[in-house]
């Protein structure tokens, strides 16, 4: 007698068996279209998302140097061949490229809230360069955004602001 467990089994691989054969003697050219399909919709998802969002695009280009800075470190860290000083001042860098990630973070959100502005920020002591998306474009403006990013810093820091149009 069979029993549940069995049945389904059976069941289950008579369905792929069945898929198999099916994916075997399928035409190649169906193949072909459904993957041409595929590669042309994720270009075009692609390219909206390039127009819509460069900021976005920035942010993961500076992300990515980032952490393969912070990985190279982290390797020679965990080197044993360096001393103890050398060690320590891997360890500040390190510290350091937080530090600047985590201002970075912190401005954009301020200019958010100060200007209602969507802001990518790079900081690279002494310079500093922002990108915002707005429809205007002008000098008073770029002037309130050095003026509320320095606030930040003790020392002069160098500040350019470009426009981007919405």
């Amino acid at each position: 007698m069979i029993n549940r467990q069995n049945l389904w089994f059976f069941t289950l691989f008579s369905i792929i068996l069945v898929l198999g054969i099916y994916y075997v003697t399928m035409p190649s050219e169906l193949l072909e279209k459904a993957v041409q399909k595929e590669t042309t919709k994720e270009r075009a998802e692609v390219k909206e998302v390039k127009e819509e969002n460069t900021l976005m695009a920035m942010r993961i280009t500076l992300e990515d140097q980032r952490e393969e800075e912070m990985s190279i470190l982290t390797k020679q860290l965990a080197s044993e061949k360096i001393t103890n000083a050398e060690k320590n001042n891997i360890y500040e860098q390190l510290k350091y490229l937080n530090e600047v990630q985590g201002k970075e973070e912190i401005l954009e959100k301020k200019l958010k809230n100060e200007f209602d502005l969507d802001c990518f920020i790079k900081i690279d002591i002494p310079d500093i360069t922002t990108v915002c998306v707005s429809k205007e474009h002008n000098v008073e403006l770029a002037n309130k955004i050095m003026n509320l990013i320095q606030k930040d810093y003790k020392e002069r820091v160098n500040v350019t602001v470009k426009f981007q149009k919405k």
